[in-house]
């Protein structure tokens, strides 16, 4: 008979490797997670705090900055980046601290190594030795992809996990990749006061939405920033001398060249599958994300899989919802099958941009009938008392009024999308919304707005 060392063992501590060892834990089990960095993963260490730490500060200078115009006395304001990066640091540790309390509370083991199946049941963790356990969940999250661009072994650069990491902002930045990283760093560095290059393939910024969002974006980051937006652009190799990085692309059928001080890859992510999958019996698919059922459970009824490696959107709340989930499956507990109906994803710029549903982009894909309504931020009464109009609102209904998706590009668009969440969620109608009291002042009124033009 095997002797297992552990119930589960969740290889990952990110967000969903997290959240399904704490739901184990909880149900009695005896626990463990790996993890090849430090706790926390990508979600404590180098993305979602840290972003969440050094945007909200750059948007609040760049905000000071422009504030004159409501009597602000800002022409000489200043900042002190060591004091910045302490904050991030502070808020990284104080976070890594009460998750190591939790999980010790929880009575959940850690061991710091890099996982590697060695048979279904059995993983390697370097010095630490092997484990062995009844039941795993694989939350290895995501990692970077350079799409072919030469020259990465002998040119230092910054990718989005250590963009935020740097002595000070650097005076001239190229950014390659318009998708929601690189768009979150080019303003942040020109927030800052540096000299910011995008260089996207497509033809928007943010390809990956529809094209209203790209167009407004670009739109205000050349007007607010004169951040240069090179579109259709393909970047072929990146090179260094004695002067300065050099950054060669491709453009309207030309080889040019920008020189810069500092370049940041943030060229998109895939799932990180690099640990012996093969000996435990998990299949792939095509696009490299692990293969699971609409339980999670992979293609060994034991094992499971979370989080970005399983591929679709990413944010912390799904990659929650699929580590739960999947220990909830796993434990026989239930037999939910994974509902994305409305989850949000994010772009935490200034102004943010947040979309839940289906987009016109998925719409026109699907050949489905629907109905839509772009209004811009100037018909909202807090556009007219902040002085902000660069956004809007863009809702999408079925013909028989239900609520299929919206697009918001606005400040605290974050903290907006959680109406319309719940109302995708839950197959409210326009209708409802219209009939339901908005306070007139506050953003939030756009959404009334919209679904009473759309009805």
């Amino acid at each position: 008979m095997v002797k297992y060392d552990f119930d589960l063992v969740a290889i990952g501590s990110g967000a969903a490797g997290i959240a399904a060892a704490k739901a184990a834990a909880l149900r009695k089990q005896k626990v463990a997670i790996v993890e090849k960095g430090k706790l926390g993963g990508s979600e404590i260490q180098t993305r979602n705090l840290p972003y969440a730490a050094s945007l909200n500060f750059s948007h609040l200078y760049s905000r000071a900055i422009y504030g004159s115009r409501f009597g602000l006395s800002s022409q000489n304001l200043r900042f002190n980046y060591p004091t910045v990066a302490h904050w991030r640091e502070r808020v990284v540790a104080n976070a890594t601290a009460e998750l190591k309390k939790q999980l010790e509370d929880l009575g959940i083991e850690f061991y710091r190594g890099r996982a590697h199946f060695v048979s279904d049941h059995e993983i390697s963790v370097g010095r630490e030795g092997n484990l062995v356990a009844k039941k795993f969940v694989i939350a290895t999250g995501s990692e970077q992809k350079d799409f072919g661009v030469s020259g990465l072994d002998n040119v230092p650069y910054l990718t989005p996990d250590d963009a935020l990491k740097v002595e000070r902002p650097p005076r001239t930045v190229m950014v390659i990749g318009g998708g929601a990283s690189g768009v979150e760093l080019a303003q942040y560095f020109a927030e800052l006061g540096s000299k910011v290059a995008i260089a996207e393939l497509s033809e928007r910024l943010l390809p990956q939405e529809d094209e209203e969002v790209g167009q407004v974006l670009e739109q205000y980051f050349t007007k607010r920033y004169d951040i240069k937006v090179l579109k259709h652009t393909r970047v072929i190799a990146i090179e260094k001398d004695a002067i300065s990085e050099k950054v060669i692309f491709l453009r309207d059928g030309q080889e040019k060249l920008v020189r810069v001080e500092t370049i940041v890859l943030a060229t998109g992510s895939r799932p990180a599958t690099d640990i012996g999958l093969e000996n435990a019996g998990v299949e792939l698919k095509k696009d490299g994300s692990i293969r699971v059922d609409r339980m999670l459970q992979t293609t060994q009824k034991h094992i499971y899989a979370a989080g970005d490696v399983i591929g679709g959107d990413s944010s912390t709340e799904k990659a929650v919802y699929e580590g739960e989930l999947a220990v909830s499956n796993m434990l026989g507990h239930s037999s939910n099958y994974a509902n994305y109906s409305g989850f949000a994803r994010v772009t935490d710029t200034d102004p943010q941009i947040a979309v839940v549903g289906m987009t016109e982009d998925d719409l026109t894909k699907r050949d489905k009938r629907y109905s839509s309504i772009i209004l811009p931020l100037s018909v909202t009464t807090a556009s007219k008392t902040q002085d902000f109009k660069m956004g809007f609102i863009k809702m999408i209904s079925s013909k028989d009024g239900k609520i299929l998706g919206a697009t918001i590009m606005a400040p605290n668009a974050a903290e907006i999308i959680q109406e319309v969440a719940v109302m995708v969620r839950n197959n409210f109608t326009m209708e409802q919304i219209v009939n339901t009291p908005h306070v007139a002042a506050a953003w939030s009124d756009m959404i009334r707005l919209a679904a009473k033009q759309l009805l």
